[in-house]
């Protein structure tokens, strides 16, 4: 009954945080949900799906990504009980850790005085450090990769340090994963520039 109630709220809070992302410069996607009957971990037809709860709805969700308050409200009036997912790569990039190392990291950074910007807690296994993006210029020979670059395809491959970047996406607050785990705000997005990225490395990675 309490995951029934939790996922209850969930949905009505989903709408209007996508649209708060989206007046920020945020494009938002739908995203599966997580059946809290049933034996099926993820609510899309893939068998053994590898990401279940956290993932688009679409195959084609970068093109769909939208900021448009009329074409989020649409989306979700059809499909209240869908998660939240931000394609990261346009406004901002997302560095992603294991909790435990976030936990610590965070205090680590909070103590320096450095600027840390929207940090987000996937149940209690990941924790997301939205930063500066490194975007997508026309010119592919001013961007550069790193072997932290992480894309959906590859999750899976990345247990430690995972950077998000362009083509890449994040489950983002309020949505709900299997087993009644949710995606909270450690620190919420105030309007504050977005953090150097390579800072926050230097110390996530030291």
């Amino acid at each position: 009954m309490l995951a029934v109630s939790r996922y209850a709220r969930t949905k009505s809070k989903a709408a209007a945080l996508a649209r708060d992302y989206a007046a920020r410069g945020w494009a938002v996607v739908p995203g599966v949900s997580a059946p809290v009957a049933g034996d099926r971990a993820c609510s899309c037809d893939r068998m053994g799906c590898p990401d279940p709860g956290a993932h688009p709805v679409s195959t084609g969700w970068a093109r769909l990504a939208s900021t448009d308050a009329e074409v989020i409200a649409a989306w979700w009036a059809r499909t209240p009980e869908a998660g939240v997912i931000l394609p990261t790569g346009r406004t901002f990039d997302v560095i992603d850790v294991p909790a435990a190392h976030g936990v610590l990291r965070l205090a680590m950074l909070l103590r320096a005085g450095v600027d840390v910007g929207p940090v987000a807690a996937v149940g209690d296994d990941r924790y997301l450090f939205f930063v500066a993006t490194r975007g997508a210029p026309e010119d592919e020979d001013e961007w550069w990769s790193c072997h932290l670059d992480c894309s959906p395809e590859s999750i899976a491959d990345n247990p430690g340090m995972r950077w998000h970047c362009r083509d890449s996406y994040v489950v983002a607050p309020p949505s709900v994963l299997p087993g009644g785990r949710e995606v909270t705000w450690v620190r919420p997005p105030d309007g504050s520039p977005l953090p150097d990225p390579l800072r926050i490395l230097e110390i996530l990675a030291d």
